[in-house]
């Protein structure tokens, strides 16, 4: 990671400010974004920093915006992505944790700068620690994480600082439209024909009018690698929940995809179904869950979500050199093979198998 200076000449003056001193700076594992992370430590006391640079990406989406703009403004527009707004982090976090969620606390942000500084959850992600004998009551957590959010949010919350947005169709379809811009020419070596492109992306616009209103908040990429096991705490507080800033209003079923089908590590058929009738059963008691509906939105947002993130990691590799993410390609395409294989999936499956046959036959 390059110096506190080169990542911003305010670090040691914003640390210090909020009250921490005689620190040391330890660099930590970053994510696909433009962030980057630090954790400090002052005598006791130890905290996360936060680095996001306010120039770095694309604008967010003003909540006003019309198609039209959102085009002109960008991806992150289009997609409902909080890009560089760390207002949207902090904002989320306050609306988990008065949840009841153990998202971090916040303790200095400074938005001009991009620094934010926040609780130090530890390092207890669920991907590092899950085995054979805890991996069940780590997802049943998860779940119970999800239900409790499901429960106590149906409505964008108010926030001072920050708008909730709905997940809408232009979010869902410029992301899916990720697989024919980048994962289809690292397949075949050439990019698709306009016509292949429409009709890809008429088939979602099919599939995604069958989403039901948006009716909770969507946390976007709610797997392992973005919970942590607080083994200190007791009941719902012991999840852990970080990199949550792209959060918006969706459907209950993204998020459970999200958990289950996951890019960075295997979760059996087995534990998929029995999670998917924990939260099932959970929902319908509390909230009259439609299960039909809700099985429905699932497989649609499974093929939207790998169809993404099979875009996404192409994207990664070949536009900004992160190779590392083309070993993970196989288990999001084994996902996307298995997503076909569902009834709602149809006419994209027989799309794949006219110009897929060799990987999604």
């Amino acid at each position: 990671m390059a110096s506190l200076q080169a990542l911003n000449p305010h670090i040691e003056e914003f640390v210090e400010r909020s009250g921490f001193s005689t620190n040391t700076f330890q660099p930590l594992a970053g994510d696909a974004s433009t962030r980057s992370y630090m954790r400090v430590q002052s005598n006791s006391s130890k905290a996360i920093l936060m680095i996001a640079p306010p120039n770095a990406e694309a604008a967010a989406c003003p909540p006003a915006a019309s198609k039209a703009e959102r085009e002109r403004l960008g991806y992150n527009a289009m997609a409902r992505l909080a890009g560089p707004n760390l207002s949207a982090f902090v904002e989320i976090a306050n609306v988990l944790r008065s949840n009841g969620l153990a998202a971090p606390e916040i303790y200095a942000v400074d938005l001009k700068l991009g620094l934010a500084l926040t609780e130090d959850l530890g390092d207890e992600l669920f991907a590092r620690i899950a085995t054979s004998t805890n991996e069940t009551e780590l997802y049943e957590l998860a779940v119970d994480g999800l239900v409790l959010l499901h429960q106590q949010i149906e409505t964008a919350p108010a926030t001072s600082e920050f708008t909730i947005q709905d997940y809408d169709k232009l979010a869902y379809r410029t992301e899916a439209s990720l697989f024919t811009e980048w994962y289809w020419p690292l397949f075949h070596g050439a990019e698709p024909i306009s016509d292949l492109v429409e009709e890809f992306i008429a088939i979602f616009d099919d599939l995604l009018s069958e989403l039901a209103a948006p009716s909770t908040l969507v946390l976007r990429d709610y797997h392992a690698e973005n919970l942590l096991f607080l083994p200190d705490r007791t009941g719902i507080e012991r999840l852990g929940l970080i990199d949550f800033q792209d959060a918006l209003m969706g459907s209950r079923a993204y998020d459970l995809v999200s958990l289950l089908e996951d890019a960075r590590r295997d979760v059996s058929p087995h534990l998929q179904d029995a999670m998917i009738e924990k939260y099932c059963c959970s929902i319908e008691s509390s909230k009259g869950l439609s299960v039909e509906q809700f099985q429905k939105e699932y497989a649609i947002l499974a093929l939207q979500r790998n169809a993404k993130i099979l875009g996404v990691f192409a994207r990664l590799a070949k536009r900004d050199g992160k190779t590392r993410y083309l070993e993970l390609l196989p288990r999001v395409e084994a996902h996307f093979k298995r997503d076909l294989a569902r009834p709602e999936a149809a006419t994209l499956k027989n799309f794949m198998g006219q110009h897929f046959a060799e990987k999604f036959s």
